[in-house]
């Protein structure tokens, strides 16, 4: 991919009068790499009906005069800020656009401060991004581990779920999830509104997932409304036939121990998975440089002390971290205190493969705080995510992925407000997919998949939309099903007889502006 470019007319100027400002003998090509890396720092991001901004009547540049040996570098810059391919048409376009943005950003900095140097504008901005690494997201690249020793079970096959009916003629209509000839990833967005029969929709969907894989695939229900007694009565048939162990946080632990993805082995694989955990909790809980050397050192020191392999808890890293500070009660101790005070996670577990092997559906009651909720359902997302990534992908057999765990997230808007999960969860579904691992997202509406940085729905290869509050949101439902206008305009149509219990999708067994009776686990399961 070639990328020539040329500045706007009113830029060509500009390039000349900021060249000026560089140091003696710095060419224009310059300032170009300068003002391209300044605009994406600005967290400008353009749209499709922006790229006509700028004309392109200003300077030239050739690809081999703008980037030198350096194209590879700032191609990655642009696929990082807009999640794209490398290969994707529209970077030309997106270099230009930044160029002339960052052209225009720098010179209003420079007319509007007369004092202002280059070597202001320099140290200024190697502050601000030496500041951004140091604060930069979590980073859920797995962590490596050579001591897992974990067994998962994993069903080979297509897994055909029953998905609904079409109303006039009752037929069944059958999704197959797996199938990837004609599903690219195996992940799952639903928008429903309270009682549109959102949720019973998915407690169908993990019974029948449970009865076709002959409970080879297990699930992680995560509930962030919480389950009532009352509601965990009526539930009881789903928890029964499923064989599904329903936790009321934080009424009883998790069977899991969030630090026992490091490796306890290898001394450098066990230095990167304990920063790893520092970095979640200091990102949790805003803990400063120095709190979050307290903490690593407790819990270096916690599997100092653990010289059969064992894997330490929370409780004895907070411990360790009293002993280190005395009386002194800050974020940390305060943070650290609650996770062991309300003990979320076990203490010890026997069998590190239990957990994955077996299906849980995690209440998180509205006791706990948003920073304890949020640490928590991270520190559990961390753990499967690394645990299937040093597992491996699974293989594609007959056109169909071999799959290991389905993870449903309930109430998933709750995380969508949240910024700090958002990357979380980017992550996850770009990079668990090939793992065998399904996300399965349902939340009340079709906005909160759509953040300002990133279209969840996107990432989710099926869509099903049952009845919302805003069915006039046309563009944003086209969005969330991958409509074009035209289907989009019969969608609409359709929509507008949409009742309780029934949906339209973009799953691909079925004409996605349709209109179909979803399956309902209350119905169902008296069949």
């Amino acid at each position: 991919m070639q990328i020539n470019i040329k500045t706007s007319a009113a830029n060509q100027a500009i390039v000349s009068n900021l060249t000026q400002k560089l140091p003696g003998g710095a060419k224009e090509n310059i300032i170009a790499r300068v003002a391209l890396g300044y605009s994406l720092s600005t967290g400008k991001r353009f749209k499709q009906n922006e790229f006509g901004t700028y004309d392109s009547q200003g300077k030239e540049y050739k690809e081999h005069i703008l980037f030198d040996s350096y194209k590879d570098f700032y191609i990655a810059l642009i696929c990082q800020a807009y999640g794209i391919n490398k290969n994707n048409e529209l970077i030309p376009k997106y270099v230009k656009l930044h160029i002339d943005h960052g052209l225009e950003a720098i010179n209003y900095l420079f007319d509007n401060r007369p004092q202002y140097t280059f070597f202001d504008f320099l140290i200024e901005n190697l502050g601000k991004g030496i500041d951004a690494i140091e604060d930069a997201p979590v980073s859920l690249d797995a962590v490596k581990n050579n001591n897992q020793h974990i067994d998962k079970t994993t069903f080979t096959g297509p897994i055909d779920i029953k998905i609904g009916y079409n109303p006039k003629t009752q037929e069944p209509i059958t999704f197959c999830f797996n199938n990837t000839k004609i599903y690219n990833n195996q992940h799952i967005a639903v928008a429903g509104k309270s009682g549109s029969g959102k949720s019973q929709f998915a407690l169908e969907f993990l019974r029948q997932l449970v009865s076709k894989t002959q409970g080879q695939v297990n699930f992680l229900f995560l509930d962030f409304k919480g389950v009532s007694n009352e509601d965990k009565k009526k539930m009881e048939g789903f928890f029964n036939e499923t064989h599904t162990k329903c936790i009321n946080a934080p009424d009883e632990p998790f069977p899991l121990n969030p630090l026992s993805f490091i490796d306890n082995i290898n001394d450098r694989n066990k230095l990167v998975g304990i920063n790893k955990f520092v970095d979640i909790i200091a990102k949790y809980s805003n803990i400063g440089k120095k709190q979050q050397q307290t903490l690593k050192d407790a819990v270096q020191e916690a599997f100092i002390q653990h010289t059969t392999g064992e894997y330490p808890s929370l409780k004895e890293v907070y411990d360790l971290i009293l002993e280190k500070v005395g009386d002194t009660r800050d974020t940390l101790t305060e943070i650290m205190g609650r996770l062991s005070e309300y003990e979320l996670f076990a203490s010890k577990i026997n069998n590190p493969s239990v957990f994955l092997n077996n299906n849980y559906y995690l209440s998180l009651s509205g006791e706990l705080d948003s920073t304890v909720r949020f640490t928590s359902v991270f520190l559990i997302i961390n753990y499967i995510f690394n645990v299937f990534s040093n597992m491996g992908s699974t293989e594609v057999i007959d056109d169909h992925r071999e799959m290991r765990y389905v993870l449903m997230i309930d109430e998933a808007h709750d995380l969508f407000r949240e910024k700090k999960s958002l990357e979380i969860l980017e992550v996850i579904l770009r990079k668990i997919r090939s793992f065998g691992v399904s996300v399965f997202l349902l939340s009340q509406g079709i906005a909160e998949y759509n953040t300002a940085n990133f279209d969840f729905s996107q990432e989710c290869e099926t869509s099903f939309l049952l009845p919302i509050n805003d069915m006039a949101n046309t563009k944003a439902i086209n969005k969330f099903l991958g409509l074009t206008v035209k289907d989009g305009n019969t969608a609409i149509h359709n929509l507008e007889k949409l009742g309780n219990g029934q949906a339209i999708s973009n799953m691909k067994e079925y004409p996605k502006t349709e209109v179909f009776d979803v399956v309902q686990y209350w119905i169902e399961s008296k069949k």
